[in-house]
């Protein structure tokens, strides 16, 4: 998920590709659902496949460079230290 979130940031990515991707990110992240989570199996099934197929569809209009670029990017971020004080912060909360 962070591979699309910095495909859809990156300057190089064309519109129609930015927006679709930005667009599966925020669902992604998103408390909305199309399918409500209570409904037993369909809810969480409904999410998967749709996170699925939207990430596949993004990989399939990038650009090689920029997807290659992204996941650089991608792997950057996740390797960057976690700050324990915002997540202090937030428990005490």
């Amino acid at each position: 998920m962070l591979t699309v979130y910095c495909v859809a940031r990156n300057p190089n990515t064309p519109t129609l590709v930015r927006l679709f991707a930005l667009a599966i990110a925020a669902y992604a992240l998103s408390p909305i659902d199309l399918i409500p989570d209570f409904i037993p199996l369909a809810g969480y099934l409904g999410d998967i496949v749709l996170l699925l197929l939207g990430i596949m569809l993004v990989i399939k209009m990038r650009i090689t460079v920029i997807l290659d670029a992204s996941r650089a990017s991608a792997a950057n971020v996740a390797a960057q230290p976690v700050g324990n004080i915002a997540a202090t912060v937030i428990m005490a909360v």
